[in-house]
């Protein structure tokens, strides 16, 4: 009796600590809509880009991570390719307004970055996760305080992941990685816009 209760208490917790972990939506899936502040303070809300045609959702950490700027930088240089093929970029960081304005600024971005306040639309998407407290205060003492950039309460960052949404609001191409040192090229996101 023992071991079956034991057995089934691993079996519990293992999958309670499994559903922590963000999977990210996937192709087929119903892309969740959200109204979020872009840098210039105007709304924008999926509704309204999916009729303008496909959208691309990039997720990144935040201003401070290099490997988000190259990726940032790298959209920008390459984004009349996106625009050619009647899509639209946008990115979403539940990094707050200052953070957002020094991306922009380091990388030229004019493509509209959404800051995602209570990282809710990055739990819709599922690419939410928490940062433990030894991370938080790793970064920290590098100088990165993430409750501060973010705002808020909770250390959360995305998966850095990359959506292809279509028309009908139907995800059509997914790039989710855990390794936040992995991107996904632009190359590969022009191939898969339909």
């Amino acid at each position: 009796m023992k071991l079956i209760f034991s057995l089934l208490s691993f079996f519990i917790l293992g999958t309670a600590v499994a559903q922590e972990k963000p999977e990210g939506l996937f192709i087929n899936s119903k892309a969740p809509d959200f109204a979020l502040k872009d840098q210039y303070g105007a709304t924008v809300t999926l509704k309204d880009l999916r009729k303008k045609g496909p959208t691309v959702l990039l997720f990144y950490r935040g201003s401070w991570c290099p490997y988000c700027n190259r990726e940032m930088k790298a959209f920008q240089d390459s984004l009349s390719l996106i625009l050619t093929k009647g899509a639209q970029l946008i990115a979403i960081t539940p990094e707050a307004k200052e953070g957002i304005d020094s991306m922009v600024q380091k990388n030229g971005v004019v493509f509209p970055v959404l800051y995602d306040e209570g990282a809710k639309t990055l739990q819709a998407y599922q690419v939410a996760f928490k940062v433990d407290d030894r991370t938080v205060n790793r970064y920290k003492m590098g100088g990165i305080d993430l409750l501060k950039a973010n705002k808020t309460k909770e250390a959360v960052l995305p998966v850095p992941a990359v959506y292809i949404i279509n028309t009908e609001g139907t995800v059509t191409y997914r790039y989710f990685d855990e390794n936040y040192k992995r991107r996904v090229s632009v190359a590969e996101i022009v191939k898969n816009i339909k």
